[in-house]
């Protein structure tokens, strides 16, 4: 019995010190990366362009990318859905990457600093150095459980299809390459696991009291979103009342609006919602503009399912938009970007912000109570337009104008 409780000891010793040497107070790379409109597009189009899901399945083919636009690809990436910056080097052969990640407060650190080193093979890399902050990890230990990692997801039935994507990755200076056979069965494979059968449930409720709304006769082409707000939270209101749990009920009722509101099925994340009934199509507008309140409910929904793997299967969150021949940069987009975050997260954190918005929305909150004033906010700026009045984003001038926006979403009443 003492040599067990001396051996819990060690190891959580262990352990704890393993997180004290990986966590650091200074990052490895200095400052998240900033991108300006003309960055972003060209990422967003590198990951469309490259888009295996639309390709026909069982065919070998070949991603080629430079180093410049793996690094901007991979940092925009890192942006959207964490604070974190990273640097690539390919040589030949070889492939150095540099990674920094902003940590939540905890007792340890701030930073979690990794320094890595791939050497190419005739199929996946192998680990040649590792180091994570101060804890130099050997490269046998490192690559043994890389290739014990991908073993046993090639022997999963839920994941075998994605881990056989990837035949071979080589590296020349400054290029890299990697050669993949798409497997059309990854998709729903990975959409299955995201949403549990409780969690597909749940949401295929809201997608019925969904389908109810938009299939009465009387509606009107267009439907306003503090009417589809209200109906649907109403039902979330009817089951945390009869046991449900009230965080749990306002996710799924967000979810579900942001997927009709962005002309998308629930098929997108759960592929057995495509057998489900359709609702009927009808725009959806907030402030008398369907575009508000496509930005509103996907910032809602990624707030709201923050920090699990379906923020990521969502949707595109959208704070700048097309800056060549499009509609321009708006700061209207960003405050129905931050309104709806803002609201995402109010309905989501505790229960007690839950059955908050649950009683307001029941009550009839106007569309003025969710969304700022923007008429007078600058939109419609062509790249060149914007850079001459904001220079970029998180300039001076830009951080003024977003302090200004919310300022205007804390004042408004939902959020008291």
């Amino acid at each position: 019995m003492r040599t067990i409780f001396v051996l819990i000891i060690v190891v959580w010793f262990v352990l704890l010190s393993a997180i004290y040497l990986s966590v650091e107070n200074q990052p490895l790379i200095t400052g998240i990366a900033e991108f300006t409109p003309a960055h972003i597009e060209r990422a967003k189009h590198i990951l469309s362009h490259n888009d295996p899901r639309k390709m026909k399945a069982g065919i070998l083919r070949t991603i080629t990318i430079s180093q410049e636009d793996l690094d901007l690809v991979i940092n925009y990436l890192a942006n959207n859905y964490g604070k974190a910056s990273s640097s690539i080097d390919l040589q030949q052969g070889m492939a150095s990457v540099r990674a920094t990640v902003e940590l939540p407060s905890n007792p340890f650190g701030h930073y979690l600093n990794i320094n890595a080193k791939f050497r190419e093979t005739k199929t996946l890399p192998r680990v040649e150095y590792l180091r994570i902050g101060k804890l130099p990890v050997p490269a046998f230990i490192a690559d043994g459980l890389l290739q014990f990692g991908i073993k046993q997801l090639q022997a999963s039935e839920d994941y075998g299809a994605a881990a056989d994507i990837i035949k071979s990755v080589s590296t020349s200076n400054e290029m890299l390459r990697i050669v993949f056979e798409w497997n059309a069965a990854v998709p729903n494979q990975l959409k299955a696991l995201l949403v549990p059968p409780k969690e597909q449930e749940r949401l295929k409720a809201y997608h019925e009291r969904l389908v109810e709304l938009t299939g009465k006769p009387s509606l009107k082409h267009k439907l306003r979103f503090n009417e589809l707000m209200r109906a649907l939270f109403e039902l979330a209101t009817q089951r945390t009342n009869n046991g449900g749990d009230p965080v749990a009920e306002n996710r799924a009722a967000i979810i579900v609006m942001a997927f009709y509101v962005n002309g998308k099925g629930l098929g997108a994340i759960i592929p057995a919602a495509m057998q489900w009934p359709k609702p009927t199509s009808r725009s959806v507008t907030l402030g008398g503009r369907s575009d508000f309140a496509q930005h509103f409910t996907i910032s809602a929904a990624l707030a709201s399912t923050a920090g699990s793997p379906l923020s990521d299967v969502i949707g595109l969150y959208k704070e700048i938009k097309d800056s060549h021949g499009g509609s321009g940069f708006s700061f209207n987009d960003i405050a129905a970007d931050r309104a709806g975050t803002r609201f995402g997260e109010l309905a989501t954190t505790s229960g007690s912000g839950a059955q908050k918005v649950q009683r307001q929305l029941t009550a009839g909150l106007r569309e003025s109570d969710i969304m700022p004033e923007v008429k007078d906010l600058p939109e419609y700026m062509q790249e060149s337009e914007f850079k001459r009045r904001y220079g970029s984003i998180g300039s001076p001038a830009y951080i003024k104008m977003t302090n200004e926006i919310e300022r205007r979403i804390a004042a408004l009443h939902l959020y008291h």
